[in-house]
């Protein structure tokens, strides 16, 4: 009797080490990100998020669930600053990311540097879209301030594509007319055509395409060419005589990432935006890629237009924030008169 008790105690604790292990498993074989981003990346990260997983999974036998979370990228970048558990974000504009360090020290100061092409992956720019036909005949920035003509485009105090919408506009303006005061009074009028600014480049798609509001939405070139398909309106993409090289960046949230014990793949799925893959995702949807042989791919339906940068045009992304979109700033100052 005692010899089968002893064999019982040790097969039940066997039983106990064995279903320890494959708990310990389990664990190890499922590992979840969350990806706070912008409003247009939404169907990018979708068709990405699944070529990631299975990309993992066949390196690692890992499974890995990506979330997304969207919304103006001002606002994207607060939520993550007061808490939401980001283990990366892919944003609008290298200034959002920076608040990351200035404001909470979740990254630090050199996350740019930290992956190619100053952790752009991609890029993009700004277009015009207007009604199928344009009835209106719009074919540049200066028609914007025509009498008559309604603009949408969301807020700049909110949504990082509308900070590239007002800057495209800006520097327009001052090559066009001279000066900054003209730009200045040129985007003045601009605002003056625009009836109402939501909070982020989605939302303004909606107005435009679903409430049928505006005769031309000044937008991401990836969003324009999404129009027809998510929202079954027919428009026509008008490229301006110039715009602006949008080029949203990425990173790693580093103190939620070590927190969480998820760097590795983390790093990794940033890393897969550089990829033949990773490239060709982002060409499929619209947005402008890095390498060479995906741009030859999709030369036809991304053109070659004339574009400057944040820092020829402006000084960079600190000192753009600071002349036109901090309180106070030239969009305060324009908005406030309107």
């Amino acid at each position: 009797m005692k010899t089968n008790r002893r064999f019982i105690s040790r097969l039940f604790s066997a039983l106990i080490l064995a279903s320890a292990g494959v708990s310990t498993l389990a664990s190890a074989q499922a590992v979840s990100l969350l990806n706070v981003s912008y409003d247009p990346t939404r169907e990018l990260y979708v068709e990405f998020n699944a070529a990631f997983a299975k990309h993992w999974k066949a390196k690692t036998g890992q499974d890995v669930t990506i979330k997304q979370s969207h919304g103006g990228s001002g606002k994207q970048a607060r939520s993550v600053i007061d808490g939401i558990d980001a283990d990366v974000v892919t944003l609008a504009l290298a200034g959002d990311i920076d608040a990351l360090h200035k404001q909470a020290k979740l990254i630090p100061a050199d996350w740019q540097k930290r992956l190619p092409h100053n952790s752009s992956p991609y890029t993009s720019t700004i277009v015009l879209v207007v009604r199928e036909g344009n009835p209106k005949g719009i074919k540049d920035w200066d028609d914007l301030i025509k009498p008559g003509i309604s603009v949408i485009t969301p807020n700049p105090k909110t949504s990082g594509g509308a900070r590239w919408n007002y800057l495209a506009a800006w520097e327009f303006a001052k090559r066009k007319y001279g000066s900054e005061a003209k730009a200045k009074e040129f985007v003045q009028k601009l605002y003056k055509n625009v009836p109402v600014l939501d909070t982020g480049a989605r939302g303004s798609s909606v107005t435009f395409a679903q409430r049928n509001q505006g005769d031309v939405f000044i937008s991401w070139e990836n969003e324009a060419y999404l129009l027809e398909k998510e929202f079954s309106s027919k428009v026509d993409v008008v490229y301006p005589s110039i715009s602006i090289l949008a080029e949203p960046p990425v990173t790693v949230v580093d103190k939620t990432v070590d927190r969480k014990g998820t760097r590795a793949v983390a790093e990794a799925y940033l890393q897969y935006l550089y990829t033949d893959e990773g490239q060709d995702i982002a060409g499929k949807n619209f947005y402008r890629p890095i390498s060479l042989k995906a741009q030859a791919k999709y030369s036809k339906q991304l053109p070659k237009i004339p574009l400057f940068t944040i820092e020829q045009a402006f000084g960079g992304w600190e000192k753009a924030d600071k002349d036109h979109f901090a309180d106070g700033g030239s969009f305060d100052q324009i908005y406030l008169k309107k």
